[in-house]
């Protein structure tokens, strides 16, 4: 059974629309969202075919999970086009990038009629968070075009954005929705992405994006509750009595046991 709640999702894998292997593929993958990627993953003369291929997977559906299409930004040329193909379809949910103002988030939403994820992915759109993520289902950070937006050097890795990264996680949370990770570019680098992952959940972030299908299960695993932290989290809620009390050498209250118990709801998933 797959989850509906998008702070349960641990991992968004994005594939090119216009790649039907991908799309099979991703069927017997263990993502816990789909995204149909119309934007950067796809060739200008692929667009109109891609725009078909994601209407028609939609429909097929991924076995219950929820599915995604990542639409064009709006202004640009294919994003009017995106919206007449995908409007009232099958989609779950409508990924809208470089969202720089909550206006551009409520009109692709009147249009699609679909719930909305945000892409957090310039500085402007990282300053109009709060306000965007009153009209969001989740806010999505797009760490390469931040940087790039950003002016920081190729390598820099991710101390520049760390400011950046907290403040989507607090217009999230303030808004009662989920935040999710950026993507990291290095396929062949296991460690890097798990710190990244390590790092995401840190913050607070409920999972992160994903570019290949190698990367799932270390997202899967590290912003999913460890082994001890599910017996820890059973053992607090059997333990608890209400108020404040002691457990295992700490001090704890109610707070405590709602974090316990959506440790568990993530577990169960």
């Amino acid at each position: 059974m797959f989850t509906t709640d998008l702070r349960h999702c641990r991992s968004l894998l994005f594939l090119p629309a216009s790649n039907p292997r991908a799309i099979e593929k991703a069927r017997s993958l263990a993502a816990d969202m789909i995204v149909l990627d119309l934007e950067d993953a796809v060739k200008p003369e692929d667009k109109a075919e891609a725009r078909r291929a994601a209407a028609e997977a939609a429909r097929a559906g991924f076995g219950g999970r929820p599915t995604a299409i990542r639409v064009n930004a709006t202004g640009s040329e294919p994003f009017g086009e995106d919206i007449v193909a995908l409007r009232r379809g099958a989609a779950d949910y409508i990924i809208l990038p470089k969202v720089t103002d909550p206006r551009q988030l409520h009109d692709a939403g009147q249009l699609t009629e679909k719930p909305m994820l945000a892409m957090i992915e310039t500085a402007a759109g990282v300053l109009a968070a709060p306000s965007i993520a009153l009209g969001a289902a989740a806010l999505i950070i797009g760490t390469n075009d931040l940087a790039a937006d950003l002016g920081m050097p190729a390598g820099a890795g991710r101390e520049g954005l760390s400011h950046a990264l907290q403040t989507v996680v607090l217009a999230a949370r303030a808004a009662g929705i989920a935040a999710f990770d950026g993507v990291y570019n290095r396929l062949e680098d296991d460690d890097g992405l798990a710190e990244e992952c390590r790092q995401g959940r840190a913050f607070g972030y409920d999972g992160k994006s994903l570019i290949h299908p190698s990367q799932i299960d270390t997202a899967n695993r590290l912003f999913g509750p460890s082994e001890d932290e599910v017996a820890a989290a059973e053992r607090l809620i059997a333990a608890a009595t209400g108020g404040a009390e002691r457990f295992e050498g700490r001090m704890i209250e109610t707070l405590h046991v709602d974090a316990a118990r959506s440790v568990l709801a993530r577990a169960r998933r």
